[in-house]
């Protein structure tokens, strides 16, 4: 039986210089209600201990239109200043539920241009995308089609650091769950071989920033001749931006594959619960452990394998799957990372990898 789920769409558009420029004031005047919240809230917090809810910021919004200051806050839709305020309230939401660190203020430079709209805010017409304050709609590239017959419930335009923009389209899809299988398969992620499967399969690391790293090197040092604020140094930055968001589709595309095939093939996942902002403190791998992108990895997991009625377990970081022997369970004592293959006392030859991704296995199913 087919399960409703919220599922986002997203697809690249070309704006209209108008349509760039009324999003470029969006994105300013979103970004701007956010820290001024902030900061609101953080007086109230420091000075007088005082949590504001959502409905007074809200309120504070509407007597700061009326400002001469901030008059020019009307000349956007209200709809993503509001969206602005409710972030925020999730943010701290957060914080206070010590999920999350506390809500820093959105830079102009580094933060990501974006801006949500919710239904009373764009007309959905016939494959067509007309946002507020907007006279024609959005020229979209339709590379996949919606679900037939939904109705967007919000909408988010972005842009890159690249200057490439997007629109992503969030509405309820009806996903099938995946005949049963009775395959199971443990997992062990990797530098050399993305993943090793319990099968014995090694599936390769592509390295797409390695294979990029002379190209974005040249980029840097381009960017780094330009001179401070000159439209040269806005040029070269974009173009470093474009390599890097080549990296990114490509990798994202690879794993988005392998993902994909684990969960058809297999009923039951297991992986090992890595801790990857620990890791990437070791210098010496930083870059490859970054470039494998495990913690996409594990998300796209996570998400297709309740879509399609599987199950993922998740095995405890501590577990020693690399010094156990698969064939008799006896725990060697240590395990350098140096050592790729090795004999157990009882005979049992193994690959440091596929041993792993055995013990990974026989774990997440004892625990079920």
């Amino acid at each position: 039986m087919a399960q409703s789920v919220k599922r986002a769409f997203k697809y690249r558009f070309y704006p209209t210089p108008e349509q760039a420029s009324e999003l470029a004031r969006t994105f300013g005047c979103a970004r701007l209600v956010y820290n001024k919240a902030l900061e609101e809230r953080t007086r109230a917090y420091t000075q007088q201990g005082r949590r504001i809810s959502y409905v007074e910021s809200s309120a504070a919004l509407t007597q700061w239109k009326r400002t001469a200051e901030l008059a020019f806050l009307n000349a956007v839709s209200s709809v993503p200043l509001q969206q602005a305020l409710r972030h925020l309230q999730a943010a701290f939401a957060n914080f206070f539920a010590k999920r999350a660190r506390y809500p820093a203020f959105k830079s102009r430079k580094k933060s990501r241009l974006s801006a949500e709209y919710t239904r009373s805010a764009f007309t959905f017409r016939d494959g067509r995308l007309t946002l507020a304050k907007m006279d024609g709609p959005l020229d979209i590239v339709w590379s996949r089609p919606l679900p037939e017959g939904v109705e967007p419930s919000t909408v988010t335009v972005s842009k890159d650091a690249a200057g490439r923009w997007f629109v992503s389209i969030l509405c309820q899809d009806a996903i099938r769950p995946l005949d049963p299988v009775a395959r199971s398969v443990g997992v062990d992620a990797g530098i050399t071989a993305l993943v090793t499967l319990s099968t014995g399969e090694k599936v390769v690391n592509p390295k797409h920033e390695r294979a990029d790293r002379r190209k974005l090197a040249r980029a840097q040092r381009a960017l780094a001749r330009k001179d401070k604020g000159s439209s040269n140094r806005a040029k070269a930055r974009r173009e470093v931006a474009r390599v890097y968001a080549r990296i990114a589709d490509r990798r994202r595309d690879y794993l988005h594959k392998v993902t994909t095939r684990l969960v058809r093939e297999n009923q039951v996942i297991a992986v090992e619960d890595l801790t990857v902002h620990n890791m990437v403190k070791n210098h010496r791998l930083a870059r490859a452990i970054s470039d494998a992108s495990w913690r996409e990895l594990r998300g796209m997991l996570e998400y297709k394998t309740a879509w399609y009625g599987r199950e993922l377990v998740v095995v405890d970081r501590w577990f020693p799957s690399s010094k156990l022997c698969s064939a008799c369970g006896a725990l060697q004592d240590t395990m350098p990372l140096n050592v790729r293959t090795w004999e157990c006392a009882c005979g049992a030859s193994h690959d440091r990898d596929v041993n792993a991704a055995k013990n990974i296995l026989a774990a997440g199913l004892a625990e079920r």
